[in-house]
């Protein structure tokens, strides 16, 4: 049955919420108190003016605000308006969608004429590149920023989750929503078979991808920016890390000013966001007796099937053993800022805390973050900084199993006599264990991070002035990653011998950059070079050990020694690589741009003589707008065209597969244990650079002051010479081996469009949509012309693909009685699954099943993706609603082709029926063990489109603020997925939900809605 909604239970139950809400409150009534208090003598007067364009032709619908408060008008057609109750030593500010925003004061005006310039937006905006910053209208590639705005309005606890669905040709997928789990990322669909596929991310200008780090140790509330480079122009900076797009982020730093205080935080619960409902306990016992009809399953006193059940059933006790396993998910997050500076020296500084009790009982998690930013200006010409963090991840806590959940009987005893937690909870059924067995363990999953980056910045300009425009960079950073694991399992979950394990693991990794970069200008010329050499070196190392065989269970892991039996593992590796790379960048009048990149790498995981690798790129860029011809299109604010071609690589395999290696093996010999050295893995001393050759075209546009503006992208990207796992014959001794075989192909569109659609003095209304299309294909993998059915790589289908049969329906008793199934499907029974059979010459039925019927159905990847958002803004309320889709994709149902010897066994979700003779089901098949003869996958679309974000923020007026001493305030109420459209049947579409013995079945976790309140505070 369904479970209630746990969001109607009151946020002020929390002792926390309670004391911010009362402190908010106290502040809102002691500023209101304040300013009511104060009155004022001054003397008011109205104002009245016209607002001219720099041609001279009046503007009408301009907003005039009093600075600081919601009292304004708007002017009328002929650009004049009026305003009344004004004071002396009011600003009025000025504001029109295209134009440059304008303050005057009025002193002892009582006319005001005010002429306001054009301003196109974004264009001449300054975003992060490649080793540098560019402004947004001379950038030849395809780079796409994410707003601070959006950062800081949407409460995550990973910042890629507030760019999910938000920027176009970036898929985020949040597979999972333990707490403390990061979202995948791929940027254009990837294109690697068996290499990684995850894009290149950089903090400050240091990479943590590589190096142990994860975008999961970033605390949102210190990010500034983010920059996502997609094509070749934009990403050949990065050469062998640029093939899978890279991820740029900027965190906040200081200003010369006096200190400021901020604190950001905010509170809220969980629930999962779907809760498939159950079989009811008469529809439970329907499938005990029909398993009982069609298997002769025993039942072990009808209508039960378990000897465990019929207490239960006998008092008429049932246990919804979802709401067992489930709880209230509480988040919170607590953020406190200092940043300032004088002329020579500015900080920020900050502190993060963050915790996490997930919806599944036993999932926790914590995260504590230190930040400082410190820029000195120690001469004239030198610059230092640094960019440190430390942080703390802690993930303690014995889990629930929430698939042994499903599949408990109502029926099922939870507690013995004792009081403990009954083992097999549907004895004598020892399929599934009692969900909350693992509870009564307590493992440690701990990581610490420290990460240290300094930076020198040198101005030669102001140490000799002919060297003006020449500067250097250094950059700095080492990083340490220590994490560790610690487990004992005993008596409680079933370990009568008990074992204890013991796992650490270190990263030690560090890069150091040397940066030149020339900047010149002569009349409408500009040139910018930039030359960079650089080095990483990343240092791994894990021990493992584990004993078992306890006396009792009272020691955990912490005396290993007792076990009577024991065993340790080690290993480490290292990874080095150096990289050159020089950029040109050249434009002339802002209109003509041209780009060109070469980067050569070297990487440790190649062998001598591949090694290095060579990737250049080149973009040209036109900005029409600029033309003298475009001088009259006035309904035109911007448009530039762009095109850029180049190359990247990938090494993202791991260390040493060059290399034939040994492996240790316990043999038996002479009555004695020996250890003897055999062949682990085939290396190849041929192994090279995986290469993506990419080419853009983009337009940029604005139209109508920008009210109109986004950009689209095309794009095809070949990646060729792929690093592939190769299966090799067993005869060779050697399962597989990693070589430079296969080529595939990308090809996608990209649009962003962003519109103001109202936009008066009280009340804004602006929308943003992204789409992207992507379409992958293999070209090329053995060069034989052969698929590789093992793997599941087809030529000319996409990377990944569903190769099943097509189900066309279930086998009914009457087909069965006529014989239909003779020369189709033989061993064929009534409520089998009915799949066509395709396989004979020309597409003509040959009389049997085999697998030669498979076809391909579908792709695992979505064919396209969309995102929409409207933010409406009236006078200091602010609404943002995100909408998010993902069509085209098709995955395994597990919930429906769960395995046929469990169908009967087990609890199920009510969405999934069964053949009878009674009701003669054409979609679902019998209970049959065998109903499922050939081992079809049941795969079904999983597309979906959900309501991802909506939130509501209050900025309380500033007058209410002054006399309280405080610069800022804002409060927000935020609800994350709060609703899925989708045919899915089970938790989630996006759902990491595995079937019993695969994958990560143990830690199933679907997706969750979240409801959270929250305050920006700034001092």
């Amino acid at each position: 049955m369904k479970k209630k909604s746990k969001l109607n239970q009151c946020f002020f139950s929390n002792g926390i919420l309670k004391t911010m809400a009362l402190a908010l409150m106290l502040i809102i009534v002691h500023g209101t108190a304040a300013f009511a208090g104060s009155g004022t003598a001054l003397q008011e007067k109205s104002v009245t003016g016209t607002v001219l364009s720099t041609s001279g032709e009046s503007l009408p619908g301009v907003s005039i605000l009093v600075k600081g408060t919601t009292h304004g008008t708007i002017s009328d057609v002929d650009g004049n308006f009026s305003l009344n109750d004004v004071r002396s030593e009011d600003i009025l500010v000025f504001s029109f969608i295209g134009m440059k925003e304008v303050e005057v004061t009025v002193g002892d005006q009582t006319s005001i004429q005010v002429t306001m310039e054009d301003a196109v937006i974004g264009v001449d905006e300054v975003v992060v590149v490649g080793y540098g910053t560019q402004k947004k209208s001379d950038i030849t590639g395809s780079v796409s920023s994410v707003s601070e705005e959006r950062l800081a309005k949407i409460p995550v606890s990973n910042v890629m989750q507030a760019v999910q669905g938000a920027v176009s040709g970036v898929s985020v997928t949040q597979v999972s929503s333990i707490p403390g789990e990061a979202p995948q990322v791929l940027v254009r669909g990837g294109g690697s078979l068996t290499a990684s596929t995850d894009p290149y991310v950089v903090v400050d200008g240091i990479p943590i991808s590589k190096m142990g780090g994860s975008i999961n140790d970033i605390n949102p509330n210190d990010i500034k920016s983010i920059e996502i480079l997609k094509d070749a122009s934009a990403t050949a900076i990065y050469g062998m890390n640029g093939a899978n797009g890279v991820i740029l982020i900027t965190t906040k730093s200081g200003k010369s000013s006096t200190p400021t205080i901020k604190y950001s935080g905010y509170i809220g619960v969980e629930e999962f966001a779907n809760i498939p409902e159950m079989v009811s306990t008469d529809e439970l016992l329907a499938r005990y007796a029909e398993g009982n009809r069609i298997n002769g399953s025993p039942l072990y006193e009808a209508p039960v099937k378990y000897q465990y059940e019929v207490e239960n059933y006998k008092n008429g006790h049932t246990i919804d053993w979802i709401d067992e396993v489930s709880q209230t998910g509480i988040q919170q997050n607590h953020n406190i800022s200092i940043s300032g500076g004088s002329e020579n020296l500015s900080y920020y500084i900050s502190g993060d805390l963050l915790d996490q009790k997930g919806v599944v009982k036993g999932y926790n998690y914590k995260r504590n973050s230190i930040r400082t930013n410190i820029d000195a200006q120690v001469t004239k010409y030198l610059k230092i900084g640094t960019n440190s963090s430390i942080v703390y991840h802690n993930r303690d806590g014995g889990r629930a199993n929430l698939l042994n959940a499903e599949a408990m009987s109502p029926y099922g005893r939870m507690y013995e006599e004792d009081g403990t937690y009954t083992i097999y909870p549907m004895f004598g059924e020892t399929l599934w264990a009692n969900p909350m067995l693992p509870t009564t363990t307590s493992p440690e999953r701990r990581q610490f991070n420290v990460n240290l980056n300094g930076f020198a910045y040198v101005t030669f300009g102001d140490i000799w002035k002919p060297l003006t425009g020449l500067t250097y960079r250094l950059n700095a950073g080492h990083s340490t990653i220590q994490s560790r694991y610690s487990n004992y399992t005993g008596q409680s979950v079933n370990d009568l011998l008990g074992t204890a394990t013991i796992e650490r693991k270190e990263t030690q990794a560090y890069t150091i950059e040397n940066i030149l970069r020339y900047d010149y200008d002569v009349n409408k010329h500009h040139i910018d070079l930039t030359g960079v050499y650089s080095s990483q070196e990343r240092e791994y190392n894990e021990n493992w050990a584990q004993a078992s065989d306890f006396v009792n269970d009272a020691l955990d892991w912490n005396r290993m020694q007792a076990g009577a039996s024991s065993s340790v593992r080690s290993y480490a590796d290292r990874y080095a690589a150096i990289s050159q790379m020089g950029r040109l960048n050249y434009s002339y009048d802002s209109r003509y741009l041209f780009t060109v990149t070469v980067r050569r790498d070297g990487s440790s995981v190649f062998a001598d003589g591949m090694k290095y690798g060579t990737f250049p790129s080149v973009a040209l860029g036109w900005n029409i707008r600029h033309e003298s011809f475009m001088a009259n299109a006035e309904k035109i604010t911007n448009l530039k065209l762009r095109l850029s071609y180049g190359k990247s690589g990938n090494e993202a395999v791991s260390v040493y597969r060059t290399f034939t290696t040994m492996a240790d093996r316990q043999i038996p010999f002479g009555g004695s244990t020996n250890i003897a050295m055999v062949t682990d893995r085939l290396g190849n001393g041929d192994l090279s650079w995986e290469t993506k050759e990419s080419l853009n075209l983009g337009l940029d546009f604005g139209f109508f002051n920008n009210r109109i503006n986004g950009s689209l992208d095309l794009y095809t990207a070949n990646n060729s010479d792929l690093l592939l796992s190769r299966k090799l014959p067993s005869a060779s001794g050697f399962g597989s081996v990693t070589a430079n075989i296969g080529e595939t192909s990308t090809k996608g569109i990209e649009l962003t469009l962003n519109t103001v659609n109202v936009a008066t003095a009280d009340f804004k209304w602006n929308s943003s949509i992204v789409f992207s299309n992507s379409k992958s294909e293999i070209t090329e993998l053995y060069g034989d012309g052969l698929d590789d059915i093992g793997s599941g790589w087809f030529l000319g289908e996409p990377i990944g693909v569903i190769r099943d049969y097509k189900k066309v329906g279930i086998w009914q008793e009457d087909e069965i009685a006529n014989g239909d199934h003779l020369d189709w499907d033989p061993v064929a029974k009534p409520g089998d699954v009915k799949v066509a059979d395709i396989s004979g010459p020309d597409g003509v039925p040959d009389g049997v099943i085999t697998d030669d019927d498979r076809v391909i159905l579908g792709q695992t990847a979505p064919k396209w993706t969309g995102g929409l958002t409207n933010t409406f803004a009236y006078k200091n309320f602010t609404l943002n609603v995100f909408i998010q889709t993902v069509q085209g994709a098709m995955r395994n149902n597990h919930h429906i082709g769960m395995a046929s010897d469990e169908i009967e066994r087990r609890n199920s979700f009510a969405d999934i029926g069964y053949w009878t003779p009674e009701n003669q089901s054409n979609e679902w098949r019998s209970l049959n063990k065998n109903s499922n003869p050939h081992g079809y996958g049941f795969p079904v679309k999983n597309n979906f489109t959900r309501i991802k974000d909506i939130t509501l923020n209050y900025d309380v007026p500033q007058h209410m603020l002054d006399k309280a001493g405080i610069s800022a305030l804002s409060l927000y109420l935020s609800g994350r997925n709060l609703y899925t459209f989708t045919d899915w049947i089970g938790w989630d579409p996006e759902e990491r939900s595995d079937g019993r013995g695969w994958g990560n079945w143990t830690v199933n976790y679907p997706s969750v809605r979240t409801v959270v309140f929250g305050i920006n505070l700034t001092l």
